[in-house]
């Protein structure tokens, strides 16, 4: 049976099947979730495989290994960068975690971990970050109720997990 969770812990130390890069348009190692993951995984070898992709556009992923993540697979989403909402940011959002979760299950993965996607230096709003996320996950659920998948958000901060649980219990 498929499931979310939201739990307080580094996106790095998940051992789930892959963990989601919140990534930029270039898939350059960028700072916060995007550093971290290329710093844990190995720079050099996360830089070249994502260089050998070449990019990715905005409310879309892409693939590569997890390197020396316990995760054996990054899918690095782009979302969109918060613009004031005129920008068709929520679609762009919604179908950045609908092409992740479409990509793990062409991949046969069971289980993911995802950061809350454009919500950092995209400056996207919490609320609408997390409405967006979990909405995207349950529609994913209920499409595809052949497949089972195990979908964890992973948060560092107790403001942004309480906000993120409140919202799992409003839309479940």
């Amino acid at each position: 049976m498929s499931s979310i969770e939201i739990k307080k812990i580094g996106i790095t130390e998940l051992h789930t099947d892959a963990i989601v890069n919140a990534a930029n348009e270039g898939l350059w190692e960028g700072g916060g979730v995007c550093g971290a993951i290329f710093r844990e995984a190995g720079s050099s070898e996360m830089t070249k495989a994502c260089k050998a992709i070449g990019g990715c556009k905005t409310g879309n992923a892409v693939m590569t290994p997890g390197f020396r993540l316990p995760a054996k697979y990054v899918i690095h989403a782009v979302g969109p960068r918060w613009s004031g909402g005129y920008h068709d940011e929520a679609k762009l959002l919604y179908s950045a975690y609908k092409q992740t979760l479409l990509l793990a299950k062409e991949n046969r993965l069971s289980s993911i971990g995802f950061p809350l996607i454009s919500a950092g230096i995209f400056g996207y709003p919490l609320v609408q970050a997390w409405s967006i996320a979990i909405q995207a996950c349950i529609d994913f659920i209920r499409d595809n109720t052949d497949y089972e998948m195990n979908i964890v958000f992973a948060v560092l901060d107790d403001e942004i997990l309480s906000l993120g649980q409140k919202t799992l219990e409003d839309l479940s």
